[in-house]
């Protein structure tokens, strides 16, 4: 099984056509017209649309934790920090956590990738 992705507002867009190049599904917060959402409404999108949430954003790693702690299901956030992460490594490792990972696998979790 696959885990589609749906991506931050702040995530750059050449992540996006990187992921997409790879044949991973990506969907961004602006094209689903949700790119003027709050943290915790785009994290309830995600979920709803039962995508893995990619986000360069702390204020989900806040949340997700929040969300843990309430027992608040959500569909798992997959974090990078947006200086030591490059890009090419976010697309690198996001395609193997999507292509290899199945979505109960981040249900309920913030993963963090490496830099």
């Amino acid at each position: 099984m696959t885990i589609p992705l749906y991506m931050d507002h702040h995530v750059a867009r050449a992540i996006t056509q990187g992921l997409r190049a790879r044949d991973v599904d990506v969907l961004t917060a602006q094209e689903n017209d949700a790119d003027q959402f709050s943290d915790s409404d785009l994290l309830d999108r995600a979920t709803i649309l039962r995508r893995a949430l990619f986000t360069q954003d702390d204020d989900f790693l806040v949340e997700g934790s929040r969300r843990q702690a309430n027992g608040v299901p959500f569909s798992g956030v997959i974090y990078a920090h947006q200086l030591r992460v490059s890009i090419g490594r976010c697309i690198s490792q996001l395609e193997i956590i999507a292509k290899v990972g199945d979505p109960d696998d981040l249900a309920n979790q913030v993963e963090f990738l490496k830099s």
